[in-house]
């Protein structure tokens, strides 16, 4: 399946993109996030729930819907079905190559989780939402992995493939107030 986002690539493609070592983790820019997500096929999530009302689930199952393989990994639930694909207790339970370590732990486990992704030679050590781990990010980069932190890769690939732009997240401002109405030209009206 074709990526939404391989058309909107600089020229040069992912591997032209500069590494993550030394780099400013507050801020990715565009091209750094999208060379990530239209080079990497497959996804390990770390703590990742068979609750569907948890983030990691609705994660996954877009993830999984846009084309990617997503490896569920979380030891209390080892050996069971999540959307269709086998729970595995570690990284290393994995058979085959993962290109993303997406870690939906929090920011202390990031350490650990870290290490057992260079382990397993993963190319990208991503940190969701609320998750960051300076000590893990420098150990990735000094291995010669990427980096991300308190980012989710759905959200980041629908901000860049404009399906969640309408929302404000192309802004970089995430608004939970519901909306009261749409007005003129599809503009998003709020109470006050």
């Amino acid at each position: 399946m074709k990526h939404a986002l391989s058309g909107l690539l600089a020229p040069g493609g992912p591997e032209r993109l500069a590494d993550s070592r030394g780099m400013n983790h507050d801020t990715y820019s565009d091209a750094y996030i999208r060379g990530i997500l239209t080079s990497c096929r497959t996804f390990a999530f770390v703590g990742a729930s068979p609750t569907e009302s948890r983030p990691s689930y609705f994660a996954m199952k877009y993830l999984m819907a846009k084309g990617f393989r997503v490896i569920p990994v979380n030891p209390a639930h080892a050996g069971k079905l999540l959307l269709g694909q086998k729970i595995h207790a570690s990284l290393a339970d994995i058979e085959g190559p993962v290109d993303v370590v997406d870690i939906f732990r929090n920011s202390a486990a990031a350490l650990p989780v870290t290490r057992e992704a260079i382990a397993i030679g993963a190319k990208v050590v991503w940190m969701q939402l609320g998750v960051r781990n300076d000590e893990a990010a420098k150990l990735a980069e000094d291995a010669g992995l990427k980096v991300v932190m308190n980012r989710c890769p759905k959200i980041e690939y629908g901000r860049l493939s404009g399906e969640i732009g309408w929302v404000g997240v192309n802004r970089r401002l995430i608004d939970n107030r519901k909306p009261l109405l749409f007005g003129k030209g599809g503009t998003l009206k709020h109470r006050a």
